[in-house]
């Protein structure tokens, strides 16, 4: 058995599968082959005034907004992608670049890209002077980012949690992830806060899956696990309060302070989660809400390389002859998905996962299924569909919320 940590050290990783089963599992599971380059663009090693000249980037999506004052002007506000990342851009209604670019966005998808880095309060951006359709065949899918972590580890783990679940949370989780695997193996997890790449989605469930067992498994009681995950926010909080106030503009880049306000929201959820002291906890159940928490993020999101199989399984009826000329782009929202959300698709997922595979079990349980689904994200305001009202609601907006902003703070995605 080899072991590792996570959180800062002090979540332990176990892997105690064997050579032998982790081939046979890479080959029910093969992960995508992504080129890991790390040459390139990257507008994070970029300074204030440098030219960007020549560049190929994936048009994730455009849109024209007008300048404040007397006489608003149009400009394009963009969001652009290569293989190291996703940056923001504009560009000015320099004769008339508005009308005369709108149709050639419209039309093409990858660019090549001239023009200058801007930086702002922290936050850095490309001002854009020209751009053309590539006119060399470029595939879409390389400009996306993507984990440079490895798949195979991810994948193997993830079975390995999956596998131990007592029935039918483990049929329910494993019938999803046969059916889906090749999309989930890919998708991202977000679009900007955290997890924003290819492979961020199973790279985000690992990491809840291991705090969740850290927790549960590992602490002898749920209540102090918790407790010390929490100190150890506050532990890292600090430093990064010391280490911003002594940098050249304290407060002026909010990035180095991943965890501003967590603590008190923290304390909030453990108070809540305190109130069901009386409540056995179930592991099995909770970790399959892990599974399925962001699960309709294969809907919610599109970019260069979806597959459609997600949507042609919850509505086999439908036309969709609608997803066949659909643009490539970057990380963007879809246009379908966004009018139902990541959370009620996980509910609809779980759903038609128990019906087709003809799973049986109470209602009760089924209800704290989606409940701990549904309620993920925490507070209503935050897009939870209803707030926590058991432990494992509790629990797993907990480890998503961790998990979330400690990902921001690794050096290597």
């Amino acid at each position: 058995m080899s072991m590792s940590h996570y959180f800062y050290g002090i979540v332990p990783v176990h892997d105690s599968i064997n050579n032998e089963n982790r081939a046979a599992i890479l080959k029910d599971f093969p992960v995508p082959d992504f080129s890991i380059n790390t040459e390139g663009f990257s507008l994070e090693t970029q300074t204030h005034g440098e030219n960007v000249d020549r560049v190929t980037f994936l048009l994730n999506e455009f849109k024209v907004e007008r300048t404040q004052g007397a006489s608003p002007k149009p400009y394009f506000k963009m969001k652009l992608s290569n293989h190291l990342g996703t940056y923001n851009a504009k560009m000015w209604d320099n004769n008339g670049a508005v009308d005369r670019y709108t149709p050639i966005l419209e039309n093409n998808s990858v660019f090549e890209i001239s023009g200058k880095v801007e930086e702002y309060k922290g936050f850095k951006s490309i001002t854009i002077n020209e751009m053309n359709p590539c006119e060399n065949e470029v595939d879409p899918f390389s400009l996306i980012a993507c984990t440079q972590q490895s798949l195979e580890d991810f994948t193997v783990e993830l079975h390995h949690y999956l596998n131990v679940l007592e029935e039918p949370y483990r049929t329910i989780s494993l019938a999803a992830m046969k059916r889906f695997w090749t999309e989930f193996s890919i998708r991202p997890a977000a679009m900007g806060h955290h997890h924003a790449y290819l492979g961020g989605l199973l790279k985000h469930t690992v990491g809840l899956m291991r705090l969740a067992r850290y927790i549960l498994v590992h602490e002898n009681d749920h209540y102090k696990a918790v407790l010390k995950l929490i100190n150890q926010v506050e532990k890292v909080y600090k430093q990064e309060l010391w280490k911003d106030l002594n940098s050249d503009t304290p407060g002026g880049n909010p990035r180095n302070l991943v965890w501003k306000d967590s603590i008190d929201h923290l304390y909030t959820m453990f108070y809540g989660m305190a109130k069901n002291r009386d409540e056995e906890v179930d592991y099995s159940l909770l970790m399959c809400a892990i599974f399925y928490h962001d699960l309709g993020k294969l809907m919610e999101y599109h970019h260069a390389g979806k597959g459609t199989r997600e949507f042609a399984f919850l509505y086999p009826t439908a036309d969709q002859s609608s997803l066949a000329n659909r643009k490539p782009t970057g990380i963007t929202m879809d246009d379908l998905g966004v009018l139902v959300g990541h959370i009620p698709y996980g509910v609809m997922l779980v759903s038609k996962i128990i019906e087709t595979e003809n799973i049986a079990m109470t209602l009760e349980d089924i209800h704290r299924l989606q409940h701990a689904i549904l309620c993920h994200h925490g507070k209503l305001e935050w897009g939870a569909n209803i707030a926590p009202k058991t432990v494992e609601g509790y629990l797993i907006h907990i480890v998503d919320y961790l998990d979330s902003r400690y990902e921001r703070t690794e050096e290597i995605k």
